[in-house]
């Protein structure tokens, strides 16, 4: 092994201790002048611990830019020797896994594409085997906790012993504020299953554009993520692959500047820094409760409208009856009482109904 090579081994386990590490640098690498430009521009920010780009893109359709591909991979060697930054790139065959080791990439991750096909994750862990490299397992696109627990559980079983997450939200239907809904609360009970992993959260791929980075990484501090990996480059909006959400460096210096940094070793007593972690995780919780029962209603004023339309009775008892039988079920199988859980469909029916009755009043 290199003294070369010792050293960014050296380099990455000390990182790997660090609270937060901060990774960025392009959605794509798309020219050598492109990456070694933000590379030694995200190294002089002095807020940036790692680099990241993409070499292999997986694109939704064919004919769309999937990456400048392994002719990327030396110039991210280059901008590590003039910066000094570690290296990371997504993979997910084990060709690519070859490819990145080939040329001294520091951390793998597995993308949220990838994630989701149990065959693909195994092909990366078998090329992973006898490999020690840090990999971070991205969740799946769906929000399906037990494909992302599978895949983190396959690479652990590979060897690996530097593992990590990286939360980028979930697909869900319809128009939101968000490209990825964030669905917190499953990141925090992946995080509470596995607690000894750090996890990362990817704010680009949450947000979808630049206007909201900055909040939804300040949510993730506040969560006690370990770290935030945020795309970033030196024109952004000309970048050849999701240019809406990418930061030039310095945008991405001052929002880490910007940002609250929450520690857990203040001078308060560990009950309060404890009470407050998980009230802050309540109240995003909350927050999406809201947006949900928000949509809720939403939906239960269009049943109005073709009740309306129909000349049908607002209240149904079987339908309702149905209802209360089936959650109740499934919420005490989730730790809920039943008591609690009639008292909150009791509300949520009667607001339903007050919507509805708008409706046919109108």
């Amino acid at each position: 092994m290199s003294t070369q090579q010792v050293s960014s081994k050296e380099k990455i386990q000390e990182l790997w201790a660090k609270r937060p590490i901060i990774v960025s640098g392009p959605c794509s690498a798309e020219t050598e002048e492109q990456v070694l430009e933000t590379a030694q521009q995200l190294a002089a920010t002095g807020k940036v611990d790692m680099l990241r780009a993409g070499i292999w893109k997986p694109r939704t359709k064919p004919g769309m830019f999937e990456g400048i591909g392994a002719k990327g991979l030396p110039w991210l060697q280059k901008a590590k020797q003039i910066t000094g930054l570690p290296t990371a790139i997504e993979v997910a065959t084990a060709k690519q896994v070859q490819d990145a080791l080939t040329f001294d990439v520091d951390v793998l991750w597995i993308g949220a594409r990838t994630t989701v096909n149990p065959f693909s994750v195994q092909e990366v862990a078998d090329a992973l085997r006898g490999v020690d490299v840090p990999v971070l397992v991205k969740n799946p696109i769906n929000p399906d906790l037990e494909l992302w627990a599978g895949g983190v559980e396959r690479i652990a079983r590979a060897g690996i012993k530097n593992l990590g997450l990286i939360h980028r939200g979930f697909s869900s239907y319809g128009n939101t504020q968000y490209r990825n809904a964030p669905m917190w609360h499953l990141a925090i009970e992946m995080k509470l299953k596995y607690p000894e992993l750090p996890i990362f959260n990817d704010p680009s791929h949450i947000c979808g554009k630049r206007d909201n980075l900055l909040e939804v990484s300040q949510k993730a501090i506040d969560l006690d993520y370990d770290g935030l990996m945020i795309e970033s480059h030196i024109d952004p909006d000309n970048a050849w692959s999701d240019a809406k959400q990418q930061v030039t460096p310095a945008r991405l210096k001052e929002m880490m500047e910007a940002i609250i940094w929450r520690k857990e070793d203040v001078d308060n007593q560990d009950y309060h820094q404890a009470l407050e972690k998980l009230r802050q995780q309540i109240n995003h919780l909350d927050d999406e409760m809201l947006q949900i029962l928000s949509q809720r209603m939403k939906i239960a004023d269009q049943i109005g409208q073709y009740k309306k339309d129909n000349n049908i009775t607002i209240l149904q008892p079987g339908r309702w009856q149905e209802i209360i039988e089936k959650t109740a079920a499934r919420g005490e199988k989730l730790g809920l009482s039943r008591d609690f859980l009639n008292k909150y469909l009791d509300a949520v029916h009667l607001e339903s109904i007050n919507h509805q009755k708008q409706v046919l009043d109108a």
